[in-house]
C-alpha cells in the first residue's frame, strides 16, 4: 500500500463577496479534486491546537502525525535543520527575514521576493559588518534566512514575543517588535542591518529598477534544538518529502524522511508543480509514503491576491492532483489525502486556526456523498478530527 499526501498550503479561506459568498477553493476550477470528494471521504480536522500560534510549523507537524503541543519547539530550529545547522544547547535559532520598512511600515515582508542570489551576499555582507562572534546568519532561499545566537540566557531568548513579518503587512512596525526580557539584542541587530542594508549596492540597483529593497531583517519564530520522534518508528513506513521551503524539509529531515530535490520548485507562483508530483511518484518506487508540499497558495494569502490563490489552487489540482491521480485510481493498493495545514485567507492575509477541509480517496476509503472539494460540503459532512494525529491513525488505518 501506498501512502499520498498533498497539501497546498494555506489554501483553506472564508466566504469572498468577490466570488458570491464562496471561498477560493469552491470558486476555483477543481476537477480532480472535486473527483477525489465525489468519490472518497471529506470532512474536517483541526491542524492548530488551542494555545498555539496558527503556523506552517505547527500545521505540517500536525500534518504528518505529531502533536505540536509535545514535539514544537520553535520554527527556526525545524529550517536550521534542513540548512545542515546542528544546534546546541546552548544556541536559539531564529528566522530572519529579509523585508522592506519604509517610514516605519511593512511594505513587504518578503523584500519583494528578492532571488536567492541577491539575498545570499546581503546576509554574507550583514555577518562581515556586524561581526559578533556568539551571533551567527545563515543564507537560505529568497528571502528566508537564519540566525543563530549563542547565550548563557536561552530560556529568555527563546521566550521572547516575536510577530511574524507577514502578520503586519502595511501595519507600523512599532507596536510589533520582539519584546521581554533580552529583546534588546534582537532589537540592536535589527537596527543595525537597516544601517547596513539601506545603503548597500544590491539595494540601490533594486531602488533603481523600482523593485522593494531588502533594507531590514525581521527577526522571529524562535526556538531551541529540536527533538523529533523518527517517522518509520511511529507508524512503520518508510518516506519522502517534497518541498521547496526549508521548514517543509527541515521536518522531514528531522522526522528521518528522504528530502528530494526537484528542479524549477522555488516556493512561489512559478513552481515546478508537475515536476514535484513526477517525483513523488519515482519515490514510491522505493518508499511506502511521500508528502508533496506546495507554498504558492499561501503566498497568495499572504499578499492579498485572490486571483493568483485560485490560480494556484487550479494548477495544484490540475499538475499535482491530477499527475498523481493519473497514475493511482479508486482500486489501486494506494490511499491520497490531500489537505492544507492552516487557512490564509486573502482577506486578512495571515494565518487563522479553522478547521481545514481534508479529501482522502483510495483503497478501502468509502464515500460519504460530498458533491465538491471545499469548506462546506467538508463542514456539512460531519466527520472532524480534533488534531493531525487522529486524521493520521484513521488515513493508514492503525486504528
Amino acid at each position: 500500500m501506498k501512502f499520498i499526501i498533498l497539501v497546498p498550503d494555506g489554501a483553506a479561506d472564508e466566504p469572498c463577496a468577490q466570488l458570491d459568498g464562496k471561498t477560493p477553493l469552491e470558486a476555483a476550477r477543481t476537477a480532480h479534486m472535486d473527483d477525489m470528494a465525489h468519490n472518497g471521504l471529506c470532512g474536517l480536522v483541526k491542524t492548530i491546537p488551542d494555545g498555539l500560534a496558527p503556523g506552517s510549523d505547527v500545521g505540517n507537524l500536525a500534518l504528518l502525525g505529531y502533536d505540536p503541543q509535545v514535539n514544537f519547539s520553535g520554527r527556526a530550529p525545524l529550517e536550521a535543520a534542513n540548512m545542515g545547522v546542528i544546534l546546541k544547547t546552548d544556541e536559539v535559532a531564529f528566522r530572519c527575514n529579509l523585508v522592506t520598512v519604509i517610514d516605519g511600515i511593512m511594505t513587504d515582508y518578503s523584500a519583494g521576493h528578492i532571488d536567492s542570489e541577491e539575498a545570499r551576499n546581503l546576509i554574507e555582507d550583514l555577518q562581515r559588518a556586524i561581526d559578533w562572534p556568539d551571533v551567527r546568519f545563515y543564507a537560505g532561499k529568497g528571502y528566508r534566512h537564519l540566525m543563530v545566537i549563542k547565550s548563557l540566557n536561552v530560556q529568555k531568548l527563546a521566550a521572547i514575543k516575536t510577530i511574524p513579518p507577514h502578520d503586519i503587512p502595511g501595519q507600523p512596525i512599532a507596536g510589533h517588535l520582539p519584546s521581554g526580557p533580552q529583546s534588546e539584542v534582537l532589537l540592536t541587530l535589527m537596527e543595525k542591518s537597516r544601517k547596513i542594508l539601506e545603503g548597500h549596492q544590491i539595494n540601490k540597483v533594486r531602488a533603481d529598477l523600482k523593485d522593494s529593497p531588502a533594507n531590514q531583517i525581521w527577526l522571529w519564530g524562535q526556538g531551541l534544538k529540536p527533538n523529533l520522534p523518527l517517522f518509520k518508528e511511529r507508524w512503520n513506513l518508510t518516506g519522502a518529502v517534497i518541498s521547496a521551503v526549508d521548514l517543509v524539509n527541515g521536518i522531514g529531515r528531522l522526522a528521518g524522511l528522504k528530502v528530494i530535490f526537484v528542479p524549477g520548485a522555488n516556493g512561489y507562483y512559478d513552481t515546478n508543480y508537475k515536476g514535484k508530483a513526477e517525483y513523488a511518484l519515482d519515490a514510491l518506487k522505493d518508499h511506502d509514503f511521500v508528502y508533496v508540499h506546495v507554498e504558492a497558495t499561501d503566498e497568495a494569502g499572504h499578499n492579498g491576491d485572490l486571483k493568483m490563490k485560485m490560480e494556484s489552487i487550479e494548477r495544484f489540482d490540475r499538475d499535482v492532483v491530477g499527475t498523481i491521480l493519473n497514475r493511482y485510481g479508486q482500486n489501486d493498493d494506494a490511499r491520497i489525502l490531500v489537505l492544507p495545514d492552516h487557512p490564509t485567507p486573502v482577506a486578512k492575509r495571515t494565518h487563522t486556526s479553522a478547521p481545514v477541509p481534508f479529501v482522502m480517496f483510495g483503497r478501502g476509503i468509502k464515500p460519504n456523498g460530498a458533491a465538491q472539494y471545499g469548506e462546506t460540503a467538508a463542514a456539512k459532512n460531519g466527520l472532524k478530527f480534533q488534531s493531525g494525529q487522529e486524521m493520521m491513525r484513521y488515513f493508514l488505518k492503525m486504528t
